[in-house]
């Protein structure tokens, strides 16, 4: 048995700039995968890539992940186009990936299936009730609230919310997120809504407030730590969660989880691509935020 599977399309992202134009794979199940190389866990990931995008793959493989690479006539494909100041991003699809379907999934089992739809029909209400009675559902719901329109990305609430949250145990939503999938603005009345619809531990990141998680009726504030640098926040969310669940499995608390998580964010935001360091490291960025808050309080 795994102890953590991600099944999500990898995607190939054009970003346009004023200053550049760059290719480059990304996606959920790309960042939280890469994130994990120096880990101690026993991990898989199931993607689905075109057959001219298997050297993605086979560069996974090479790196020690195990990989399940089902057919797709299409990997998916987008096209960021950022503004001067970058603060505006229009979202193009260019091309989507087959959705996973239950007849080809492999039959592995896992403590944690970590999903990262990339678009509102990656993976079917079918395939969660399946994974849901092999190990636990986490869920980062961002892809579900992706709908595509002449080629533009437009962001919905979900339809199917209602029907599949009863299976994910685990729902990772950021503030924008939250806000389109329940109506509230509010981190902690977004949470008891999800909460209410069965998801049985919410966690919202606020960005650099850090993150809310929400179990058994309790909520757990998780602070943001200090960038050394802020370079690049794509997969800051993905490399969250990879701390986070693999914190859990091994044993941590709520709060431990969180705050290793949070920690491993704080790494990735420092430098471009994804997160490719070391738990020691993490745990050094966690005890000087101790060390520099101890000394506060004492001078």
């Amino acid at each position: 048995m795994f102890d953590i599977c991600t099944i999500g399309h990898i995607s190939l992202d054009k970003v346009v700039t004023a200053q550049s134009v760059t290719h480059m794979p990304g996606g959920t199940s790309f960042y939280f995968s890469k994130s994990l190389l120096q880990f101690d866990v026993n991990y898989c990931l199931v993607t689905a890539v075109a057959p001219q995008e298997q050297p993605i793959v086979d560069s996974l493989r090479a790196e020690g992940i195990d990989v399940y690479s089902l057919p797709s006539e299409n990997t998916v494909f987008f096209e960021n186009i950022y503004s001067e100041d970058q603060n505006y991003r229009q979202q193009q699809v260019l091309r989507k990936a087959s959705p996973f379907d239950v007849a080809l999934m492999p039959t592995i089992s896992a403590k944690v299936f970590h999903l990262g739809p990339l678009l509102y029909d990656d993976i079917p209400v079918a395939l969660i009730k399946e994974l849901a009675q092999r190990g636990q559902v986490s869920l980062d719901v961002q892809g579900y609230l992706r709908d595509v329109r002449a080629k533009k990305v437009i962001y919905q609430d979900w339809i199917d919310k209602k029907q599949i949250l009863p299976y994910v145990s685990i729902l990772k939503a950021n503030e924008f997120e939250m806000e389109v999938i329940t109506g509230k603005k509010n981190a902690r009345d977004g949470a008891n809504y999800l909460a209410d619809l069965g998801v049985s531990e919410v966690i919202i990141t606020l960005g650099s407030e850090g993150s809310l998680v929400y179990t058994g009726g309790t909520f757990y504030k998780i602070p943001a730590f200090r960038p050394t640098a802020v370079i690049d926040a794509t997969g800051c969310g993905d490399t969250y969660m990879a701390g986070y669940l693999w914190k859990k499995t091994k044993g941590a608390s709520i709060q431990e989880a969180g705050e290793f998580g949070a920690a491993m964010a704080t790494l990735k935001i420092g430098s471009s691509g994804p997160f490719t360091g070391h738990p020691d490291q993490v745990t050094q960025v966690m005890e000087q935020a101790l060390y520099d808050h101890a000394r506060i309080a004492v001078s």
